[in-house]
């Protein structure tokens, strides 16, 4: 026997109402409230009633496109590694129907603990963070209780106490990589640039560093490391000229916290007719354009902008389907990259 057509009475029941009201809702009479006209449609599609057959129930209940909210703190530019992986973020969200828009958060908003002007809590569905470092800011974000991820945060925050999935590139095993490669090359004396406490990045970056140092029994001279406040980092190359200054003696290596940092650095150097790397060897972090353009080419840890992007969409797109789920921590690896201001050294693994 052939199968039975679907009737309107079929619709009526499988909804426990009236064939007239089914009839109404599938001719569009005005006095059907919406919300049944649409449940009797969907079910329309799903028994293939007819013309009906052919529709998809996403016709009928048109998405409307979310919003992710991109919260950061820094401008961006053309080398931050911000900057490379929002290509991959971006596609990946708007492949699921989200619109991004980016929200400059100011050092006088982050001090009053307030939210951009242009931030509408209501219109938010999800929130990424980059360069958001304030902890106390941190927890007013993932307070409003708005799905988020973090690229990177603050180096003083307790995993566990951060209601937010957290993104970072891996920092600790490459950087002990590079330093223990330099130690393994003949560097006896190594000291670290960068403010460890700026971010988790850089606290997990100085973690292999020291753990490279205490694996070859070397001590830590606090006097060949500059680890001020991050902000002295971007005064005038003078501060650092003081800095390498007060050292009675350089040390073989410096390992730096990134490519920004051992740049400027290694300008400095120079200034002192110090040669890189036969005097001192100098290594960054980042792997941004300008460590191949420098002289000698700065040696440094790739990290993976793209995958990280499309890491963070993913992280963010399953949370929002998903809110309960258990926050997560995850690492996108990198890769040392060994150039000429280290000399010609070999990777140790």
């Amino acid at each position: 026997m052939g199968k039975e057509k679907i009737t309107i009475q079929d619709i009526a029941d499988s909804l426990g109402i009236s064939r007239n009201t089914a009839s109404k809702a599938l001719n569009h009479n005005k006095t059907i409230p919406e919300e049944t006209r649409n449940k009797v449609i969907s079910r329309a599609i799903e028994l293939k009633y007819k013309q009906f057959a052919y529709m998809d129930t996403d016709t009928i209940n048109p998405k409307n496109p979310g919003n992710i909210a991109l919260l950061t703190s820094s401008l961006l530019t053309s080398s931050h590694f911000g900057s490379f992986l929002l290509s991959g973020l971006e596609k990946r969200i708007s492949s699921e129907g989200y619109n991004l828009s980016i929200h400059m958060v100011r050092e006088t908003e982050i001090n009053a603990l307030s939210l951009p002007s242009n931030f509408e809590i209501s219109k938010v569905d999800g929130i990424i963070c980059i360069e958001m470092f304030n902890k106390s800011y941190s927890e007013l974000i993932t307070d409003m209780g708005i799905p988020t991820i973090f690229i990177d945060c603050a180096a003083n925050i307790f995993y566990p106490d951060l209601k937010a999935d957290v993104l970072l590139m891996e920092n600790e095993h490459s950087t002990y990589c590079v330093t223990k490669t330099l130690i393994e090359q003949g560097c006896t004396t190594i000291g670290f640039v960068g403010d460890y406490n700026h971010c988790k990045s850089f606290n997990e970056r100085w973690i292999g560093f020291n753990r490279a140092l205490i694996e070859s029994n070397l001590p830590l001279d606090p006097n060949h490391c500059i680890v001020d406040k991050d902000r002295y980092f971007f005064m005038e190359s003078g501060w650092i000229d003081k800095q390498l200054e007060r050292m009675s003696t350089l040390p073989s290596a410096f390992v730096c916290a990134n490519d920004f940092i051992a740049i400027n650095l290694m300008k400095t150097l120079k200034n002192k007719n110090i040669n890189i790397p036969n005097d001192i060897a100098v290594s960054g972090f980042d792997d941004a354009p300008e460590s191949r353009i420098v002289e000698p080419h700065l040696s440094t840890v790739h990290i993976f902008n793209d995958e990280m992007g499309i890491t963070a969409a993913e992280l963010l797109l399953s949370r929002l389907k998903n809110p309960s789920k258990t926050f997560r921590i995850t690492h996108v690896r990198t890769e040392p990259k060994f150039r000429a201001s280290t000399g010609s050294l070999q990777h140790v693994h």
